[in-house]
C-alpha cells in the first residue's frame, strides 16, 4: 500500500476503506487507473477486513477471488471497501467494492467477492 501511495480512511470489526489519490503513473493506456491496481486495493481492502476478526498472532491470506469491473477508473480518488459477510474459524468470505471520487460524486468501478484464510501459528507479528 505504501508503494502505491494508499491509506487506511475507516477501520472498524469487519469493515475497512482504503483511498488511493489518483496518479498517472498507475494507469493503463487510456489513462484510467489500472485494473491490477484497483483490484490489488479492493482484495486489501477485504484482507483487512477479515483480518481485524481474526485471533491475535494469525495472518490473513487470499485463497480465492472474483472481481467484476463495472467501469473505467478514472477520477481523483479511488476507494475501496471490504466488508465481511461471514467470519468462520478458518475461512472468511467478504464483499468489496471499488469507487472513484471526484469532488462530491461517487461512481462504482468494481465488486469483489474474497475468501480469505486464517494463518494460524504463522510467525507474523502482528
Amino acid at each position: 500500500m505504501q508503494l502505491m501511495g494508499a491509506r487506511l480512511v475507516h477501520v472498524a470489526a469487519g469493515e475497512i476503506d482504503i483511498e488511493l489519490p489518483f496518479r498517472g503513473d498507475l494507469t493503463q493506456q487510456h489513462g484510467f487507473l489500472h485494473a491490477g491496481v484497483v483490484t490489488t486495493m479492493t482484495d486489501s481492502a477485504c484482507g483487512f477486513a477479515a483480518f481485524t476478526l481474526m485471533p491475535a498472532g494469525s495472518a490473513v491470506l487470499t485463497i480465492e477471488f472474483k472481481v467484476n469491473l463495472l467501469s473505467p477508473a478514472k477520477g481523483e480518488t479511488l476507494i475501496a471497501t471490504g466488508r465481511i459477510l461471514r467470519a468462520g474459524r478458518n475461512v472468511t468470505v467478504c464483499q468489496g467494492e471499488a469507487w472513484m471520487r471526484t469532488g462530491d460524486e461517487r461512481k462504482q468501478v468494481a465488486q469483489m467477492l474474497a475468501t480469505l484464510m486464517t494463518v494460524r501459528d504463522s510467525g507474523i507479528e502482528g
